[in-house]
């Protein structure tokens, strides 16, 4: 499926080869996908004792601190200087788990188009909008980390360099990304996969409760606060919807992190095939859009909202309040009625 070229795998390999300085980077507000792949690229080199760095926008979530080489991952936000340093002497620079350079957010978008440096962008989102020397990129597959372990295991070719560091990040990134096997994983080869991480000696039941049972308080308050108090069903557009203020946020002592997969919940119900998310922040409002078949929210994002993402998982901002974001939304549904409920 993925789109590579025997002659760009040597190019992929020669820079390797030649490369003393790796940059990775990854997209704003990264999940377990975003964390996943880079961290598994990140072990990879660090093996071969190449100066390799992680540089994430902004915090991930704490959920996923236990990953090994985690600690080592320099946030943006709290280290401009040293972020914009890395990708200037970088010589290899991986893009990950985005399409484009702007999704890395306002303060890294310059440093990365900028950059000298030998660019490969491993991704799985539609239309990647950046000039890379390699765009090993498809949106079938079920994650970037699956890319990942396909880029390095398969196409590279150095299946004995796999360790269980690398295999426990690829996996994390596969099933949160998938919402643990639930989207995206109609695919033989993602099972393939995950096959051989778990012989490499991965452990799915304790990554599960690493994952899915190390929440915190505040984020379970914050479940229940959204279900029973901020959730609205339209059965005439086949859909719901949750919203957040930032007075939320804050009565629940919040963290980054603390509302991932909230929208799910949204398409738990049999009567709904589209729902949204609504978070307020300082002057904008993030949204995230899920849906069950053929409904594209990624056209419906991109149409609407200027945003992006799957055909069945993408997100948004709006620049404006919460409750006109909402009303927006609740007037383009108008036009999808038929679509909806048929």
């Amino acid at each position: 499926m993925e789109i590579i070229t025997s002659k760009e795998i040597i190019s992929a390999q020669d820079a390797i080869n030649r490369s003393k300085r790796i940059a990775i980077v990854s997209h704003y507000n990264p999940d377990g996908d975003a964390v996943g792949a880079s961290l598994a690229l990140y072990h990879f080199f660090k093996n071969r004792n190449i100066s390799v760095q992680v540089i994430l926008p902004n915090p991930y979530p704490d959920f996923l601190e236990w990953m090994s080489g985690s600690d080592q991952i320099l946030v943006a936000e709290d280290d401009m200087r040293s972020a914009h340093r890395f990708i200037k002497e970088a010589d290899l620079l991986f893009v990950v788990d985005m399409n484009a350079a702007h999704r890395s957010g306002n303060a890294l978008e310059g440093a990365i188009l900028k950059s000298s440096a030998f660019k490969i962008m491993i991704d799985h989102h539609i239309n990647p909008d950046l000039e890379c020397d390699i765009q090993f990129s498809t949106h079938q597959t079920s994650s970037s980390a699956e890319l990942v372990y396909n880029f390095l295991f398969k196409y590279l070719n150095k299946q004995e360099e796999l360790t269980k560091e690398i295999a426990e990040s690829v996996y994390v990134g596969i099933i949160t990304d998938t919402g643990s096997l639930s989207h995206m994983c109609n695919q033989p080869e993602t099972y393939v996969t995950l096959a051989k991480l778990i012989e490499c000696g991965v452990d799915g039941e304790q990554i599960h409760r690493n994952v899915y049972d190390n929440y915190s308080e505040a984020r379970i308050r914050l479940l229940g606060l959204s279900l029973c108090n901020r959730l609205t069903v339209m059965p005439e557009f086949a859909t719901s919807y949750m919203f957040l203020t930032k007075q939320d946020l804050l009565m629940c002592n919040y963290k980054r992190g603390d509302t991932e997969g909230f929208v799910n919940y949204g398409l738990t119900m049999k009567t709904v095939r589209f729902t949204a998310f609504f978070i307020e922040r300082d002057n904008k409002v993030r949204i995230s859009f899920r849906s069950k078949g053929n409904f594209d929210v990624n056209l419906f994002a991109r149409e609407h909202f200027g945003g992006g993402g799957h055909k069945n998982a993408s997100a948004a901002y709006y620049n404006d309040t919460l409750e006109n974001a909402i009303a927006y939304f609740k007037e383009v549904l108008k036009k999808y009625t038929k679509e909806l409920k048929n």
